[in-house]
């Protein structure tokens, strides 16, 4: 099932083009991820697949998914200090979206909750002050939280960012996982090219527009490609 198609889009910030020639599509159980170089716009593109950003140009069309069912991961950034919430407060917060009027969250809900905490490993720290983990676990926290608002797409904003190279390594294990054992498709933008080849299934290269999409290995053996994987080696 598609579950969003971008056709020849565009998105600016006060009239300013930050982003152009988006033609893509994202489909269910899909890994798409999104790289280039710092500025180059896949933040933007990121706040266009949520809504968040009208199209200047172009087309954004929600399929098989609605904008409120979408799981956003954004980047790491340390927990502020007066954010007292559990682990499960904070994972079932990613609820709130489909509980319509309903005033309290449901058994299923709940359910749904302590399976992600499960699925996330972190069940056992549920009880835990979401503000006293650790950066890996805090992002560990904040995925199942994503998982709980989606169980077909997630976007996730170099989720990484910020995190040692081993907890990263970890991360993305963990959401290649997720993404095989389920039918979530995953939207990441990644500064680590060499996570991006290894795991992802689709490649989206942007530089203020859209400069390749194909596979990882399509993409090694483009000019593109190779450009910028020799540069981040190097």
């Amino acid at each position: 099932m598609t579950l969003i198609t971008c056709k020849d889009a565009a998105f600016a910030y006060d009239g300013n083009i930050v982003i152009k020639n988006l033609s893509f599509e994202v489909e269910t159980g899909d890994y798409l991820c999104v790289v280039g170089e710092n500025g180059s716009g896949k933040s933007t593109l990121i706040k266009g697949l949520l809504g968040l950003l009208p199209p200047q140009t172009g087309s954004v069309v929600w399929g098989d998914v609605k904008r409120n069912e979408i799981g956003y991961l954004p980047q790491y950034k340390a927990a502020r200090k007066d954010f007292p919430a559990s682990v499960s407060e904070v994972v079932l917060s990613g609820r709130q979206g489909g509980r319509g009027i309903l005033p309290f969250y449901s058994r299923q809900d709940r359910a749904i909750a302590a399976e992600n905490l499960e699925r996330l490993g972190i069940a056992g720290l549920r009880k835990k002050c979401y503000r006293e983990l650790s950066g890996g676990q805090q992002q560990r926290v904040l995925l199942a939280r994503a998982l709980c608002a989606s169980q077909k797409l997630l976007l996730l904003d170099e989720p990484a960012s910020g995190l040692d190279p081993l907890i990263s390594v970890e991360l993305y294990r963990l959401i290649a996982k997720i993404n095989r054992e389920t039918s979530v498709a995953i939207v990441m933008v990644s500064h680590d090219l060499k996570s991006a080849v290894e795991n992802a299934k689709r490649i989206l290269h942007v530089k203020h527009e859209q400069l390749f999409l194909g596979s990882p290995d399509e993409y090694q053996r483009s000019k593109i490609g190779k450009e910028f994987l020799n540069a981040g080696s190097e």
